[in-house]
């Protein structure tokens, strides 16, 4: 049973969420209306998923091709920290933007709490 939900936790994050980054990014660049505060705030928190997603994705393929990262270290530390917090401010805005129609509105808390996942899952196996 939990080999499962770790199996789908792991699609959801390797999957789904880039998915849903390049798909809101495709809907963003449409857009031709600014709109208001909380699309804005929405899109800030959409920003910050991505720039999360980049983090881990730059990071895994540093430590495959380059260095890899012994256990516990402080670059790695500093790694899971950074990417942490970018996906909890992202989950703040993204949050607050859900209130207004806007074309990022659900992609950016799905993308939020997926990168969250991701940073969750490589915490623990340190």
């Amino acid at each position: 049973m939990f080999s499962w939900i770790l199996f789908l936790i792991a699609i959801v994050t390797f999957l789904f969420v880039p998915v849903l980054i390049i798909w809101g990014w495709v809907r963003w660049s449409k857009n031709k209306n600014p709109g208001s505060i909380f699309p804005t705030l929405s899109f800030i928190g959409f920003c910050f998923a991505t720039a999360s997603a980049l983090l881990g994705l730059f990071s895994r393929l540093y430590a495959q091709f380059i260095r890899s990262f012994p256990f516990y270290d402080p670059t790695l530390m500093r790694i899971y920290a950074c990417g942490g917090l970018l996906s909890l401010a992202a989950i703040l805005f993204a949050i607050v933007g859900v209130w207004r129609r806007g074309p990022v509105r659900w992609h950016a808390p799905l993308c939020a709490i997926g990168t969250l996942l991701f940073w969750i899952i490589a915490m623990s196996t340190e």
